[in-house]
């Protein structure tokens, strides 16, 4: 009997030892287990729905309710002018299109810079800043930069013409009359994303009311020519006159006049035999 009660405590001391180890080897599975989707999981991001593309949209297409879809963004880095919400987007009583102005590629992100307001077509209208004018310049090949121009560059503008020196002398001479002036349109092609050159007829620029009344009188009495800016150029230039002395190294010779002794006037009157002259004003 003593026999059978040992062999069963033996029995038992020797399962609980054994459901003590596989239970300490379930728990130190499930808390590597647990620590590890932890791990992986990484920290919270917040999201936010924005409007994308769902197919590649080129120059002039519209952007409809067909087109576009929404997804989830990172907040920290949603660009400015991007579309949250479908009002945004089509305003009430708006036609619901808009016009792409740069090309996008599917599932790219839509913002208000690549596209018109809402119900209008790509033109120059659509490029044009509130208060600004668009006007147009007459070029060739040499005044248009040989067709290197597009949409969106900036250039400086010369003017070539006739100058009065001194109210007689006239002579050719070229000014710099205007920098950084921005293109939105070569002849009538608004489209930045246009890469081969165009040798163009009209450039077409934007500038202030006042600008534009300088370019139309620049345009009447001479000849412009188009300079382009690089796109990372933000110098200041300072003014620029050149007449054909400068061109030519002839510097402006100096004439001096010999000083003139004032005038004088006299009358001769005779006493016995000797003549007088005696100064008088002179008349006006």
């Amino acid at each position: 009997m003593r026999a059978v009660f040992g062999l069963v405590l033996i029995i038992g001391v020797a399962l609980a030892g054994f459901a003590v180890y596989m239970a300490k080897d379930y728990i130190g599975n499930y808390q590597a287990a647990l620590a590890a989707e932890r791990a992986n999981r990484g920290p919270q991001i917040d999201l936010t729905e924005v409007y994308v593309v769902n197919k590649t949209l080129a120059y002039g297409e519209r952007v409809t309710d067909d087109n576009i879809r929404l997804v989830q963004y990172p907040t920290a880095s949603l660009p400015a002018g991007v579309f949250k919400t479908a009002d945004e987007l089509f305003p009430q009583g708006e036609k619901r299109f808009r016009t792409v102005l740069r090309a996008m590629d599917a599932n790219e992100v839509l913002m208000t810079t690549k596209v018109t307001n809402a119900g209008e077509d790509a033109g120059v209208s659509a490029r044009l800043a509130s208060g600004m004018r668009a006007f147009a310049i007459n070029v060739d090949v040499a005044a248009g930069v040989a067709g290197f121009l597009r949409p969106g560059d900036r250039v400086d503008i010369y003017w070539t013409g006739r100058s009065v020196n001194d109210s007689v002398t006239t002579q050719d001479v070229t000014k710099l009359i205007l920098t950084g002036v921005r293109v939105i349109a070569i002849d009538q092609m608004a489209d930045q994303d246009r890469a081969t050159p165009m040798v163009a007829r009209t450039v077409t620029v934007e500038a202030a009311p006042e600008v534009v009344a300088t370019l139309a009188q620049a345009a009447a009495t001479g000849r412009m020519a188009l300079a382009l800016v690089g796109t990372l150029d933000e110098t200041e230039v300072a003014p620029v006159e050149v007449d054909q002395n400068s061109l030519l190294g002839i510097e402006e010779q100096q004439v001096e006049v010999a000083p003139t002794e004032p005038e004088k006037c006299t009358i001769r009157t005779r006493k016995g035999n000797e003549i007088v002259e005696v100064q008088i004003p002179c008349p006006s």
